[in-house]
């Protein structure tokens, strides 16, 4: 039955649920797998082949959700399965078992994310709430979760973190269940190739891949490199928790910076940022230079998701399952495994000097801003 509370607070619950999981593991998975002696390119390995498999399973389980029309049975399954196979992070050992592990998880937790915007920006059109305001939970469950794991951690060693985000698995298949019988898609026609027919969606993918994918060194070896500067897992857990506390702030209160600036300036703004942010991490490790840099991942992953969304919620909901499960692979999964892939050697040679490839992923994004802006104002002539 679905819960007794309003649709807004039933998808806040969901992503509440799901960030539970990813705020635990993203920060400290690269350390749960140096616990088990795996090195830095290995961990690398690792990382980068559970994006390569989200590069097919999600548009995979994305397209048979539109096809099959109830994307939120596929949410409930994915959730319960991805809650069994990350406990596999705390039980096998050496590099192929991990390595299974890996393969496994990523293939049954891809679409959950992606499912999940979709089924909200669809409920978002259909009874007017503001999408950002309930994705705000999610990330303000990143935190407490980020925060949480630091302190287990310190407490209790890496390996509780595994346990925690299985938690966060399982809340997430309860979530939606609970969830009204909204479609996705219901069923619409065209296959993978419907929803490059927008300009605006075929604009939206590179500078995903660009501007999302230069967060791939932070998400592999931040906690590694600030842990040899001398920095505490809970410190860690904090700075991570800090950067999110801004993104909450956009996502709460942003709505009317989104509707004046459009995908394109949002885009634009999570770049330039990016430069800002990437190199100075690059260049310190002094906590209080971290902790203002660290504000700008509300530019830097909030805005460009704000941005993608906002495109994404203009195509035809016949094709919103596809669509999301689409640019979370080729717009953030497949730039996202290979710099991943290339993050272990880059900071094997350079360490924190290696951001300086960030950076410039985030400058290249720049002139790219031009032709989403191009593409949506083609749109929008279209439509008036």
């Amino acid at each position: 039955m679905p819960l007794p509370i309003p649709v807004p607070g039933r998808f806040a619950l969901l992503f509440a649920a799901q960030f539970t999981a990813v705020g635990v593991l993203m920060p400290f998975l690269p350390a749960v797998l140096a616990g088990h002696g795996l090195t830095a390119q290995q961990i690398a390995l690792l990382l980068a082949a559970g994006s390569a498999v989200r590069l097919l399973a999600a548009p995979a389980v994305g397209r048979g959700a539109d096809g099959f029309g109830d994307a939120r049975t596929v949410l409930v399954l994915a959730a319960a399965c991805a809650t069994c196979t990350v406990t596999g992070f705390a039980l096998a050992g050496g590099l192929a078992g991990l390595l299974l592990v890996a393969v496994l998880h990523a293939m049954v937790s891809a679409p959950v994310v992606p499912l999940s915007d979709a089924l909200c920006l669809g409920a978002a059109r259909e009874r007017g709430f503001d999408y950002g305001r309930v994705r705000s939970a999610g990330s303000l469950s990143f935190i407490l979760a980020a925060v949480a794991a630091g302190q287990a951690v310190e407490w209790l060693g890496a390996a509780s973190t595994v346990w925690l985000a299985a938690a966060g698995f399982a809340l997430t298949a309860l979530a939606a269940r609970g969830l009204p019988p909204l479609r996705a898609g219901g069923g619409g026609r065209g296959g993978f190739r419907a929803p490059f027919a927008s300009p605006a969606f075929r604009r939206i993918l590179p500078l995903s891949a660009l501007i999302q994918g230069s967060h791939a060194l932070y998400y592999g070896f931040a906690t590694i490199h600030w842990q040899a500067a001398g920095l505490s897992p809970g410190v860690i857990g904090l700075l991570w928790a800090e950067g999110v506390v801004a993104e909450v702030a956009l996502f709460l209160w942003g709505r009317p910076l989104v509707e004046r600036l459009g995908a394109p300036g949002l885009a634009g703004l999570a770049a330039a940022a990016g430069l800002v942010r990437w190199g100075v991490t690059a260049e310190t490790a002094w906590l209080p230079a971290l902790a203002a840099v660290q504000l700008l991942h509300a530019l830097t992953f909030g805005a460009q998701h704000l941005a993608a969304m906002r495109v994404l919620s203009g195509l035809p909901p016949a094709q919103a399952a596809t669509a999301q499960t689409l640019h979370s692979s080729l717009g953030v999964g497949l730039a996202s495994g290979l710099l991943t892939y290339a993050s272990g050697p880059l900071y094997a040679a350079w360490g924190g000097q290696g951001f300086w490839a960030m950076a410039g992923l985030c400058a290249l994004a720049l002139p790219l801003v031009w032709r989403l802006d191009g593409a949506v104002r083609t749109v929008d002539a279209h439509r008036s």
